[in-house]
């Protein structure tokens, strides 16, 4: 298609209906690994199918599919390599997608997403009505589900973090808590930039005890604490900033006012609290916050993406003033807040 060319509503609707098949067909590829398969380079569908252990005539329809999406290219009769696009799904690479990828086309996600009825019917979320608990509860009784729902974040955090690395001047801080901070993918990349700051990264136990490894990769590891917990009943103490990358999303006012309000409380005199998340507003960028709202409706217990109005009203109850709102290169925004 030329850059003129304009679709007709009719093939934009549809477009917008066949989406799912998309997402599902990446959702395989990832989750069959097939980009690692062809790192060394192309090679035929029957070769791949005996590798993955798939039937190799779908197999061969569904490289089809992801050679006109662009992840693939056929270089000769049944012959498939990666494209650069493609590459993006290894799972060694730094700038991996496998994992969030490999999730988005899982049943974990899609068995939630298609009672998006009951949410929008309800205000309930979709996830709770299926596996018959909240997603957080799921995901620690499951440690499959939450190794799988792990990777996702820690794949989509790369870049995020870097983005707020660029964005935001952590000189001058001493020490930083990473409230439920995952792998450690963001406190790695800051510590990385900031050479004199020490960091805490606190999340749950099963979450920490894999972090390591992010760490010893950045040099960083002997300014990192690993710390276990529930950011829902308290957080370590005495720290000058606080940092929550899609935490405050995840959960309504309540519970996102007493994660905020635990960071206050432990905040050291002078310091600060960082909430990464996306801001919903009339920018066009916004449409990323929307749909992620979305997400937050099925998934999780109440969240949501927040205007600026509702996050200063929230860091208010939480005994915060809301100082600003900065942009990042990603579609994520950092608000910085501090004592009131």
């Amino acid at each position: 298609m030329s850059p003129t060319q304009v679709l007709s509503p009719e093939v934009e609707v549809m477009d917008l209906v066949l989406a799912k098949i998309k997402s599902h067909a990446v959702g395989v590829f990832a989750e069959l690994r097939i980009a690692d398969l062809l790192a060394g380079g192309p090679r035929t569908a029957e070769e791949l199918a005996s590798a993955v252990g798939a039937h190799a005539p779908s197999l061969t329809r569904l490289l089809r599919v992801l050679a006109s999406l662009g992840l693939l290219a056929e270089t000769g009769p049944g012959i498939y390599g990666l494209t650069a696009t493609g590459s993006l799904l290894r799972s060694d690479v730094p700038t991996s997608l496998r994992g969030i990828a490999a999730m988005f086309g899982g049943e974990l996600h899609t068995r939630a997403w298609s009672r998006l009825n009951h949410s929008v019917l309800t205000g309930e979320p979709a996830f709770d009505a299926v596996f018959g608990a909240p997603i957080f509860v799921y995901l620690a009784a499951n440690p499959e589900a939450a190794s799988m729902f792990d990777a996702a974040m820690t794949s989509i955090s790369g870049r995020q973090a870097a983005a707020v690395v660029e964005a935001y001047d952590f000189s001058g801080l001493s020490t930083l808590v990473d409230v439920g901070g995952g792998h450690g993918a963001l406190l790695a990349a800051i510590l990385r930039r900031n050479p004199s700051l020490r960091g805490v990264l606190f999340d749950l136990p099963h979450v920490v005890a894999a972090a390591g490894p992010i760490f010893e990769e950045a040099g960083v590891r002997d300014r990192v604490e690993l710390v276990s917990g529930d950011f829902l009943k308290g957080v370590p103490v005495g720290a000058d900033a606080y940092i929550m990358k899609l935490i405050v999303h995840d959960w309504d006012d309540e519970r996102a006012g007493t994660i905020l309000g635990h960071c206050r409380r432990a905040l050291a005199p002078g310091g600060r609290v960082l909430v990464v998340d996306a801001v919903v507003d009339e920018t066009p960028g916004s449409l990323y916050a929307n749909l992620l709202d979305i997400e937050m409706l099925v998934l999780t217990p109440h969240g949501k993406e927040r205007t600026e109005p509702e996050l200063r009203r929230l860091f208010a109850a939480a005994g915060l003033r809301l100082n600003r709102i900065m942009s990042t290169a990603s579609p994520l925004k950092i608000v910085e807040g501090g004592p009131r």
